[in-house]
């Protein structure tokens, strides 16, 4: 996340690195500091030029003056030029300022010593040195300055019959450079400390707006921020899939873009203090809005979001099943022993020698319901186990058709009822035990609805081409399932068939989810086909 704050903010021009590793305003600051030198170069020249008998900077040597401060122009103009090529900031300005301190010693010179007040000009390069170079060498920069001007006095005491007495002078000068070298030094330290803490407080910004961003990006409702003018300042996808993409377009006006949804924003807006307790509305069906202010005041912007309704009535269907889950596991238990009693009873009865028909018949009634209801709770509990998926390699041309022989023999199937359709070489993966649970929940519809004749009910297996998916279909030729309870064919204890517990298919289905395949109802123009779809073995 922090290179991504990073990179952000280094489309700003204070934190755009050059090769060198300065920043560019660095660069800037020296360039400025080299057109205050050029500046005062011209105006020294200017001066010695027009002024002749006015000024009289040229007490010594005029020629020298005239001399330095040409080269001093000159020197001006190739540093501006050096500024261009980003080449070594650190070399760059020590060059700089040491060449300024060798040329305002050589004017000393050339005007009558440290009198002529041209030591004072050090004081502002010896100032914008400390401060563009970040304290750097500003102290040294200080003594540098002070020994030229000692040097310089010295040489006009032996030589020229200089004054002794302006050692004191020079000795404030040079107290006064480093006077200035250490606020220099100070303010720059300051300076550092605070372009790092801005520094930082950028990163943070930048990354809570980054956090911000993916996280209304990747939020299951729609989200739009919107200013106090009402132009739409964010929104994410799911937003855009429900109110339509902006296209890249900015300041869009929400009462354009989506005025259903600008006219619930006006209401809320006009509630009591303008941010009344919970304002909710319905966009449609599927969807419904919350407001949430930015400030006290709805004003600054608000925050609109598009709840998806649908969710949250499966979030309720799935705690309301879980519930019932629970409560049926109790009941289930609880019937267990008094139905495993009552089952006894019967058969104690039914073996007995002597009854009636019509008591027998009561008995047949008796044993019949009893495994209904036995069946019933197995389903039931084992509904609620949840029991884990061992995956294994399973050839389903083998499986499929010995499946068929076994439950042809127990549900006594007519002969040449089931007609097989599948690749020896076909494999899927799969528990081998839960695939026998959920082929004979489906072959077992099957044979009820189908019209019993020689190939009525047919499994298919195929590879879907270029994948690694197998479908598995189980199709008869009865009369299909009714469109009426087509929505609601996997939902549990629904059921057509008398006697049936209505949990079959929605446990044959959670079988599937279990080893990764899905089971669904084909439409289909005659009979009904339920198709599973798994993985194909190794």
């Amino acid at each position: 996340m922090k290179v991504l704050a990073e990179r952000r903010s280094s489309r700003g021009a204070e934190s755009g690195a050059n090769g060198a590793g300065y920043p560019e305003s660095y660069w800037r600051s020296l360039h400025f500091f080299n057109g205050y030198r050029l500046l005062v170069a011209l105006l020294l020249l200017a001066s010695v030029l027009l002024g002749e008998e006015r000024l009289h900077f040229e007490t010594h040597d005029r020629a020298l003056f005239i001399r330095v401060t040409v080269v001093y122009v000159l020197f001006g103009v190739a540093c501006i030029a050096m500024i261009r090529t980003r080449w070594r900031f650190n070399v760059q300005i020590a060059a700089q300022v040491l060449s300024d301190i060798v040329i305002i010693t050589l004017l000393i010179f050339a005007s009558r010593g440290v009198g002529s007040g041209f030591g004072l000009l050090l004081l502002a390069t010896l100032a914008g040195a400390g401060l563009i170079s970040r304290g750097r060498l500003a102290l040294f920069f200080a003594a540098f300055a002070s020994i030229a001007v000692l040097l310089e006095h010295s040489y006009e005491v032996l030589f020229f019959e200089g004054s002794a007495a302006q050692f004191m002078q020079v000795g404030f000068l040079a107290l006064g450079y480093f006077a200035t070298a250490l606020v220099a030094h100070t303010l720059a330290q300051l300076t550092r400390q605070n372009e790092e803490i801005a520094a930082q407080r950028a990163l943070d910004v930048a990354n809570l707006s980054e956090v911000n961003r993916l996280v209304i990006r990747d939020m299951p409702d729609g989200v739009v921020v919107v200013d106090g003018d009402g132009a739409i300042r964010q929104m994410n996808r799911q937003a855009e899939a429900f109110l339509g993409p902006l296209n890249g377009r900015e300041d869009v006006m929400l009462t354009d873009h989506a005025p259903q949804l600008a006219a619930h924003l006006v209401r809320w807006r006009a509630g009591a203090a303008g941010v009344a307790s919970g304002y909710a509305a319905s966009m449609d069906e599927r969807h419904g809005l919350r407001f949430v202010p930015v400030s006290a005041s709805p004003e600054a912007g608000t925050v609109i979001f598009l709840e998806d309704l649908s969710r949250a009535r499966e979030q309720a269907q799935q705690m309301k099943l879980a519930a019932i889950g629970r409560l049926t596991s109790n009941i289930a238990h609880e019937i267990r022993n008094p139905l495993g009693s009552i089952s006894h009873a019967a058969q104690l009865l039914h073996e007995e020698s002597e009854h009636a028909p019509g008591t027998r018949r009561l008995l047949g009634i008796i044993n019949d319901n009893t495994q209904r209801l036995n069946r019933m709770v197995n389903d039931v509990l084992g509904l609620n186990r949840g029991q884990a998926a061992l995956l294994e390699t399973i050839r389903i041309g083998d499986f499929v058709r010995q499946f068929v022989a076994e439950f042809s023999e127990t549900e006594k199937a007519a002969p040449g009822l089931f007609v097989v359709r599948a690749d020896l070489a076909l494999s899927i993966l799969f528990d081998r035990t839960q695939l026998n649970q959920v082929l004979w929940n489906l072959c077992r519809n099957a044979m009820r609805h189908c019209r019993g004749n020689a190939g009525s009910v047919q499994i298919i297996a195929q590879r879907v081409r270029g994948s690694r998916v197998v479908k598995l279909d189980v199709i008869d030729d009865g009369p299909g399932v009714p469109p009426a309870v087509r929505g609601d064919l996997f939902e549990p204890f629904m059921t057509t068939a008398q006697g049936g517990t209505g949990l079959g298919l929605y446990i044959a289905r959670e079988l599937c989810v279990a080893n990764g395949a899905a089971l669904d109802y084909v439409e289909s123009s005659a009979g009904a086909q339920f198709t599973l779809t798994c993985r194909a073995g190794g």
